[in-house]
């Protein structure tokens, strides 16, 4: 199947399934009481003696604020997104599906945004976002990622987040609003994603010089580690009393949260790999995004 028929058959796919998050979903309505605002396995201090230390109340206060900082970091990376996909279609036919879907995938993500920005209001948390290194590197990135680091950086922004917030929408421990939100960004990211990987994989056929293959290869490990480690800000500790220097040391040194972060990209690692763009000469760069060991 060539590009443009897999972007035929998403055009397709949008207009029968899209969602309006302003009438689709009921921001007026209050949290649940006792209710998670993320699974508490998946909270980054899961397991460590600083989570045993903090109460019932505390445990589901830092999920609420993870949560806002994964929510902040993908709305981040959305922009980052839109921006390359406009860069990329800037010459491109008008008339062609691919041209036609990469636009609507940019009217999607515009929708995430807002969607996003609306329920980090609604947790009356902060928009924590990614730290000054990782806002920076957004800024580059259009600048310096295309073809194949383009679309393996799309999918590295993408895939995990997608396959957290699939299970999250799945659990009834977790907040209505929460899980609705990710329902909503899982039926329409699926499209997203299928995109990237059909346009990576194209992109990767394409003969290329040995010092191109491995400029891609170094953008996508270190896309990786930047998206991988922004997740969760250090301010997310303060809101329930803890110090945020020590308390990121222990979720980065905690098993259960690097685990946590090997599952979310379980999937896409493998596809990475046989793309060509999984190289032993980035292992830094990937140890330390957790999605590798």
């Amino acid at each position: 199947m060539t590009t443009d028929q897999v972007s035929e058959r998403l055009l397709r796919s949008s207009a029968r399934q899209s969602y309006d998050p302003d009438v689709d979903l009921d921001w007026d309505a209050p949290p649940v009481p006792g209710l998670w605002w993320m699974q508490p396995e998946r909270v980054s201090l899961y397991g460590t003696e600083m989570w045993q230390r903090l109460g019932e109340e505390q445990r589901i206060e830092l999920s609420k604020h993870e949560v806002a900082s994964m929510l902040s970091v993908g709305l981040w990376f959305e922009l980052v997104l839109m921006q390359m996909l406009v860069k990329e279609v800037y010459d491109c036919d008008p008339r062609a599906a691919r041209t036609q879907y990469a636009l609507t995938e940019v009217g999607d993500e515009t929708r995430h945004s807002v969607m996003f920005g609306r329920l980090i209001e609604a947790l009356g948390a902060p928009a924590y976002g990614p730290r000054p290194e990782g806002h920076r590197r957004g800024r580059l990135a259009p600048l310096l990622l295309r073809g194949p680091s383009m679309y393996a950086a799309t999918l590295v922004g993408e895939e995990p987040l997608d396959r957290w917030q699939r299970d999250l929408a799945k659990d009834e421990r977790v907040q209505p609003l929460v899980r609705m939100v990710a329902r909503i960004h899982v039926t329409e990211e699926a499209r997203h994603v299928t995109f990237a990987r059909e346009e990576l994989a194209a992109a990767t056929a394409r003969r290329r010089s040995r010092a191109e293959t491995r400029w891609h290869q170094a953008m996508t490990a270190q896309s990786a580690y930047s998206v991988m480690r922004s997740l969760v800000h250090p301010d997310v500790y303060a809101a329930v009393g803890l110090d945020p220097r020590e308390a990121r040391r222990a979720a980065l040194g905690n098993p259960h949260y690097q685990q946590t972060l090997r599952w979310m990209g379980e999937k896409m690692m493998p596809f990475l790999t046989e793309q060509g763009l999984v190289s032993a000469r980035d292992r830094r760069w990937w140890r330390g995004s957790f999605l590798t060991d």
